[in-house]
């Protein structure tokens, strides 16, 4: 992967509060819920970003890719840069 979304840049910018305040068992503690699973299980950790993720979109967030990997160097993309990828899945339209 060489563009991502760090969620807790994202989390950050969203709802305002500090980089301390967006360690997982806070953020998740911060939106009313609880840690499921084992702390530091990959998969359980990945599925408690994902809540995350899912309960920023219900709050109105529009995650974009805000982090990049270019010529080896960890580099910060800016939240005004146009998205990028394919546009969003369209539904089809039915001629009657």
């Amino acid at each position: 992967a060489k563009k991502w979304i760090n969620i807790r840049r994202s989390y950050g910018n969203f709802y305002k509060v500090p980089r301390n305040q967006t360690k997982l068992t806070i953020m998740l503690e911060n939106l009313g819920m609880n840690y499921h699973g084992r702390p530091h299980s990959g998969l359980d950790d990945s599925i408690n970003i994902a809540r995350i993720a899912i309960r920023m979109l219900q709050d109105g967030c529009e995650l974009r890719v805000n982090e990049k990997m270019h010529a080896g160097q960890l580099m910060t993309v800016s939240s005004s840069a146009p998205l990028e990828g394919a546009p969003a899945p369209q539904m089809p339209r039915y001629r009657n």
